[in-house]
């Protein structure tokens, strides 16, 4: 057996363990009544550094994107290639059975008829039989003035509705500024938007695109988009986990 191997599986159990201990019924409620659910200290500060120094080694990169370039805000990031950084693919794995039960119940409530399978592999190879093979994990960086302006990270027909994001910097010694920022469109109202206070190795699942709104008449729909704001100084690090892959 091969050290790579080794530490493969034990990322994989680190990850497994971390995800397991989350009080996952106040996530879902979190998730069902503002979006959002935020999960203090998933990452150490140690591995928060590993990951983020990474980040200039374009061997574990398929892509390069400098934000202004295509008038996303200023900042740059890179896409994973396959395999990702064993940390990352376990917490890919780990999450996506628990959050597609959301995304499930979501659909439901909507009156989507497409439903996720609870198994992540399942769930890729329908994103490869609809010609979505790139793999989408990403790392970004900030620097002062920087930004990402709001969006929603589809990458194709098929999206699963729900992501997640980790910071690896801290917030008043490595930067300041750049606020997580998640607004809600809701029918015939005006736009609400949601600041998410991170510490570093804090996680945020948040919703994609699309979530389900008690009304006073049943559920109804409404649009979501996530950016961060300016940075005032320093420099920000942060790995996003999309479950989805690309065109």
């Amino acid at each position: 057996m091969t050290v790579h191997s080794l530490n493969t599986k034990r990322a994989t159990r680190s990850a497994e363990s971390r995800v397991a201990a989350q009080d996952w019924r106040a996530l879902i409620s979190e998730l069902n009544a503002n979006g959002c659910a935020v999960m203090p200290g998933l990452l150490l500060p140690d591995e928060c550094a590993e990951i983020a120094a990474l980040y200039p080694h374009e061997e574990h990169f398929r892509s390069h994107v400098v934000m202004a370039r295509h008038g996303f805000g200023k900042g740059e990031y890179r896409y994973f290639r396959y395999p990702l950084p064993d940390l990352i693919e376990g917490l890919r794995t780990a999450f996506y059975p628990r959050l597609a039960s959301v995304a499930n119940d979501w659909n439901e409530k909507m009156g989507a008829a497409l439903r996720y399978p609870v198994d992540h592999a399942a769930f890729l190879k329908r994103c490869h039989d609809e010609g979505q093979t790139k793999p989408t994990p990403l790392l970004l960086q900030y620097g002062p003035g920087d930004f990402n302006c709001l969006h929603q990270d589809l990458y194709g027909a098929l999206a699963f509705p729900l992501q997640v994001a980790i910071l690896l910097s801290e917030p008043g010694e490595d930067f300041t500024g750049g606020e997580f920022v998640l607004t809600e469109q809701r029918p015939r109202m005006q736009s609400r938007a949601e600041v998410v206070p991170l510490k570093r190795g804090d996680a945020v699942i948040f919703a994609v695109h699309n979530r389900p709104v008690q009304g006073t008449k049943g559920y109804y729909r409404v649009n979501l988009r996530h950016g961060v704001s300016r940075l005032r100084s320093g420099r920000r690090h942060t790995v996003g986990i999309i479950f989805h892959d690309a065109k």
